[in-house]
């Protein structure tokens, strides 16, 4: 469980506030899978949007808060959580109504979410790809030197190794972009897993039995955004497909994770490209 000590935070207001505070980001995918499980379990939070395309993430403020610079964040009665993962742990331990962690499989289910994040940097790597252009520097080097600079650089009070892998992304973004090799080792990757998924919904209805639990949250959000890309969920992952429309289309999900007709019409446009071209995630994954 990521929870900050209060030397990692140099944003000291946020010490004292009472209730629950969520920083975001609308189409961070860590972000929806955080509001689609309040949503869930009807909890009421407060809302403060952090504006990723502008670079917000990296001002002084919310590195004074969280120190890696991502989103989600939660601030729970002045406590502060960074990972989206241990979040959902807190909150479903905390708001106890509506368990999505069953009870006495706490440890088998985050074992499941372990594996989940570990794929978070592969579905970077897919979406800065097939999304929309990103043009061949997405972070800039003022950007990422005021990354370096700003925030305490502590985790539970020692040096942040995760922002060193944070630097090391975007800086070999910048070099040489989104390499056809990563993406054919990411989409490889996801592959395996979601046929891991498959074989475990040929017998059930959720991913973890017959309710709903964290794990479906995870893998929904992560299942959207390949498909916004281009996975060919329906040809590789019959069962996986059929689960993930019908939660996908509930209002607690779908309102999380509409994409704006303008933003859509830009992916559209690059995906007509990328197929004229013959360099879909379809082709430069080999799928």
């Amino acid at each position: 469980m990521v929870q900050l000590l209060k030397n990692d935070v140099l944003t000291k207001e946020v010490l004292d506030w009472a209730g629950t505070h969520l920083f975001h980001f609308e189409a961070s995918s860590c972000s929806q899978k955080v509001r689609v499980f309040l949503n869930l379990k009807r909890i009421e939070w407060e809302d403060h949007p952090i504006d990723l395309s502008s670079g917000e993430n990296y001002s002084e403020y919310y590195l004074g808060i969280n120190p890696r610079g991502l989103v989600p964040t939660l601030v729970q009665d002045g406590e502060v959580h960074i990972e989206s993962n241990d979040i959902l742990t807190l909150l479903d331990s905390h708001f106890s109504d509506n368990k999505l962690i069953p009870l006495g499989m706490e440890k088998k289910m985050a074992e499941f979410l372990h594996h989940e994040d570990d794929l978070h940097m592969d579905l970077r790597t897919i979406t800065f790809r097939f999304t929309q252009p990103r043009g061949k520097a997405p972070r800039s080097k003022e950007t990422l030197q005021n990354y370096r600079d700003r925030g305490s650089g502590t985790v539970r009070g020692q040096k942040d190794r995760k922002k060193d892998v944070e630097l090391k992304f975007w800086e070999t973004a910048g070099n040489i972009g989104i390499t056809d090799e990563a993406v054919h080792r990411s989409a490889g990757r996801f592959k395996e897993a979601l046929n891991t998924l498959e074989d475990r919904l040929e017998h059930s209805k959720y991913l973890f039995g017959d309710n709903i639990t964290v794990l479906d949250i995870a893998w929904v959000v992560y299942v959207n955004r390949l498909s916004r890309c281009g996975y060919p969920l329906e040809r590789l992952h019959p069962n996986v497909d059929g689960w993930f429309w019908p939660l996908r289309k509930r209002p607690e999900f779908e309102r999380e994770m509409q994409v704006p007709a303008d933003i859509q019409k830009v992916i559209n446009d690059h995906h007509a490209l990328l197929k004229r071209a013959g360099r879909t995630l379809v082709d430069v994954g080999e799928l």
